[in-house]
């Protein structure tokens, strides 16, 4: 479904307006990258490491990592939540201008 040509300008119009009143979010949307995106990958890393970690104490019987990878876990999820904030579309810490 294509736009109109009266679509097409309101939305140019609002592209102009987002641009003067929040360049920030402007750029990041352009860009398409989030500075949250690397902080979830990493989050999630240490989620799956964490877990592996937690298989491999309980198969070798050592308590010490199975703490060490739940603790790993814990850490990777804080990691992975801290990149979102409710009601913030970008999900990264994007602070509105007055």
């Amino acid at each position: 479904m294509a736009l109109s040509d009266d679509e097409r300008s309101r939305l140019e119009r609002l592209e102009q307006e987002l641009a003067a009143t929040d360049p920030d979010l402007d750029r990041q949307l352009q860009s398409g990258w989030s500075p949250a995106f690397p902080r979830t990958i990493y989050g999630v890393l240490a989620v799956f490491a964490g877990f592996s970690l937690v298989i491999a104490g309980i198969i070798t019987q050592l308590a010490a990592i199975g703490v060490a990878g739940f603790l790993l876990m814990v850490a990777g999820a804080s990691w992975f939540l801290s990149g979102f904030r409710i009601g913030d579309v970008t999900g990264g810490n994007h602070e509105r201008r007055a």
